[in-house]
């Protein structure tokens, strides 16, 4: 899927690419959605699925805290307050945590949320709003909104069907 330059081109892969990942999700037993034997973020380690979804959850509601910020004339630190871009290794761990409380349905349903939420908030802004401009450093808002959801998605589906083709 080519990089999208307009809203509709962003509508279409953070709505496919998501589709696709939920089915692929789908097919996860929940009895094992805990267990850390997936390829982990970090070289050399292993995540759950659970995990892996976490991490998705985790940026989907940062982008909908920066898209709340902007909209109320808030300053937004990027990627989170406390964390720098060469420390993302560090924030997968902390959205591992924050949702570690949550069973493998309540996070399925709570990153449907999330994405239903991010697409209300690309439908509901202009293409000039998203494309029209730079929004961070050089990065226009639409493409920051795709780097974090669309993006991962794919990611994530890649890990996902890898891991159901092994056995786990």
């Amino acid at each position: 899927m080519s990089v999208p330059s307009s809203k509709a081109e962003l509508l279409d892969a953070v709505s496919a690419t998501f589709g696709k990942l939920m089915t692929d999700l789908a097919r996860v037993p929940p009895e094992i959605a805990r267990q850390a034997s997936l390829e982990g973020h970090a070289a050399g380690t292993l995540m759950s699925p659970a995990d892996l979804v976490a991490y998705l959850l985790g940026w989907n509601e940062l982008v909908l805290k920066w898209l709340k910020m902007d909209d109320c004339g808030e300053v937004v630190d990027f990627p989170e307050t406390g964390f720098k871009w060469n420390q993302l290794g560090l924030l997968a761990q902390k959205f591992y945590a924050d949702y570690q409380y949550l069973e493998w349905p309540e996070l399925l349903t709570r990153l449907t949320a999330a994405n239903i939420q991010i697409i209300e908030a690309i439908s509901s802004r202009s293409d000039d709003e998203l494309y029209g401009r730079p929004w961070y450093g050089k990065w226009t808002k639409g493409r920051m909104i795709q780097f974090n959801t669309s993006s991962p998605y794919a990611s994530a589906r890649s890990r996902i069907r890898k891991w159901l083709k092994t056995g786990h």
